[in-house]
């Protein structure tokens, strides 16, 4: 997992990186700012360097799957909404004991009947899940 930034006109790139068990950070760029070209992007230079040193760092090191910490629930949501997706859709959300969304919700102005009331809603087959995703999170 990681994430690339490049500054305005390409001066600087970094990919910024992790596995479960080691965190790497690739900069590029020179000491007096300049561009390192018109397309210069972190995909391009800093990311490939951060693949290479990961398949060495770990060529000899078992697979580690990412660890949730203890009290953490990892709940598919709507990427739309926030709020809890119901059956196989949505994305896997990490949350905080308190802070994950409710398993029903209102919506102002669904009662259907046209006094403008709310309709309680609760999405279908919404649940925590806890394991069988592979180690991705």
């Amino acid at each position: 997992a990681g994430k690339t930034g490049t500054t305005n006109d390409a001066k600087d790139v970094w990919f910024v990186g992790f596995s479960p068990d080691l965190a790497v950070g690739v900069y590029m760029g020179f000491d007096k700012p300049k561009s390192l070209g018109n397309s210069a992007t972190a995909g391009q230079y800093a990311a490939p360097i951060f693949r290479d040193f990961m398949m060495q760092a770990l060529k000899d090191k078992p697979a580690t799957p990412f660890r949730v910490p203890a009290g953490i629930k990892l709940i598919r949501v709507d990427p739309r909404t926030g709020m809890r997706a119901g059956g196989e859709g949505g994305i896997l959300e990490a949350f905080k004991p308190g802070t994950a969304p409710p398993d029903s919700y209102s919506v102002i102005g669904a009662a259907g009947d046209g006094s403008g009331g709310a309709l309680s809603v609760a999405p279908a087959g919404g649940r925590s899940v806890g394991s069988g995703t592979g180690g991705l999170y």
